[in-house]
């Protein structure tokens, strides 16, 4: 029996490490895979990009003018005596607005900005797309493990419960020894339960970000970086984070403003109507011509709210300007920051923690079989290696996902390629 437990968690150890081969008749769903089927089908990149379409239709809008209006009028109608409609003064003929020289083309501008903006938009989505999907990757990956690790856990908890069993049967050991195997049984199968469901909500997570283009939860080809960029590591972010789309958006956005409020300043200059018609006079049946001219008198509204509201807008997008720069270095620094110390944490527990756990349950293994320890410190050393290991993953989880978050700040359209080994 010593053997069988000692057998039963190096199983663990080993398939803890390597994991289990796949179904040859499954096709495993690559990172690259992943991210392609989010960006196709995404239910929120295709609201963005219908955005796009709108604000297309609204700039070619903006462009056009007023349509002519086809004016039809009868005048002098005598009621009485006469001939009636026939001796009326009758005209037909067209009147355009004409708007003040300069605004049609401001409109056109901002309706420009405007596209340009919901693309930058866009691309800020396509972005958070692209890092979520990563990091949904990631974490369907690390609960594999979670799962794997934890199910061999129940497995050597198994093992030690039957052993303790036995030894109390046999006389050799105390009831107590027994309950407290038993106890970590039961915590193991709670832990083994957990990480089956934080398995289920992970996949789910991701099928929703990929549009559920890929029924059921597919298997995941890849497993989690161990070792850390060392570009990612670098001073790098200066000009890589001049060119973030969410930087590009309020750059669209105080543009749109600065153009509404240059049309602002043309608001008090009116529009002018211009009329033409041709008719007769039905007395004489003289032809005649008419035109027309009306404009406006901005005597009670020379539009000074909107000009405030406009250079309020600007000072608005300025400051969001202002606020999106601030915001992206800061979230460089604490997310490299993070990324250090997760690289840190991996190497140690890769380096220096899970070795001493191996070795140290190597020799607990060695003394119980002479006799020099107890089964409770085999026990005991068995689930501090397995915890050991499962809080590893944890740090592997932990550096990928902050890769994720540096790679969508440095490279956000162009790295979409997998960091998994």
């Amino acid at each position: 029996m010593k053997h069988l437990v000692r057998l039963v968690f190096l199983g663990f150890i080993c398939s803890s490490v390597s994991g289990q081969p796949l179904p040859a008749d499954q096709q495993p769903l690559t990172l690259d895979e992943a991210v392609r089927l989010a960006l196709a089908h995404n239910p929120d990149l295709r609201a963005s990009d219908a955005r796009v379409e709108a604000a297309t239709g609204r700039a070619q809008q903006a462009k056009r003018w007023s349509n002519p209006e086809l004016e039809l009028s009868a005048e002098d109608w005598p009621v009485r005596n006469g001939r009636g409609f026939s001796d009326a003064k009758q005209t037909i003929g067209l009147a355009q607005t004409l708007p003040y020289p300069g605004k049609k083309t401001l409109d056109g501008h901002i309706g420009g900005a405007g596209v340009k903006l919901s693309e930058a938009v866009l691309a800020v989505r396509q972005t958070e797309i692209v890092r979520d999907v990563k990091a949904g990757f990631f974490r369907v990956l690390a609960a594999e493990q979670l799962v794997a690790v934890s199910a061999q856990l129940v497995t050597v908890a198994e093992a030690s419960a039957t052993t303790a069993r036995k030894r109390v049967d046999a006389g050799a050991a105390a009831y107590h020894e027994q309950l407290r195997s038993e106890v970590q049984l039961e915590q193991a199968r709670t832990e083994w339960t957990g990480c089956q469901r934080e398995l289920v909500t992970s996949q789910q997570s991701l099928a929703t970000l990929l549009g559920q283009a890929r029924p059921g939860a597919p298997k995941l080809a890849g497993v989690l970086r161990e070792t850390p960029d060392a570009a990612l590591l670098a001073d790098i972010a200066g000009e890589r984070l001049a060119q973030h789309p969410s930087l590009n958006a309020a750059q669209a956005n105080l543009e749109r403003a600065q153009l509404e409020s240059r049309r602002a300043r043309l608001e008090p200059y009116p529009d002018m109507k211009v009329g033409f018609a041709g008719g007769r006079i039905g007395e004489s049946d003289q032809t005649i011509i008419q035109v027309g001219l009306s404009l406006p008198l901005p005597l009670l509204d020379r539009g000074q709210g909107k000009q405030q509201e406009a250079r309020a807008n600007v000072s608005v997008a300025e400051a969001e300007l202002r606020a999106v720069q601030q915001q992206l270095q800061r979230e460089w620094a604490n997310a490299q920051q993070r990324y250090r110390t997760a690289a840190e944490q991996v190497a140690n527990y890769r380096e220096r923690i899970l070795p001493k756990a191996t070795e140290a349950l190597r020799l607990i293994q060695a003394g119980f079989e002479q006799g020099k320890f107890a089964f409770m410190d085999l026990v005991d050393t068995q689930r501090t290696t397995a915890e050991a290991r499962l809080a590893y993953q944890g740090k592997l989880l932990e550096l990928n996902l902050t890769q994720a978050e540096l790679e969508a700040l440095l490279q956000p359209q162009a790295n979409t390629t997998t960091n998994t080994k």
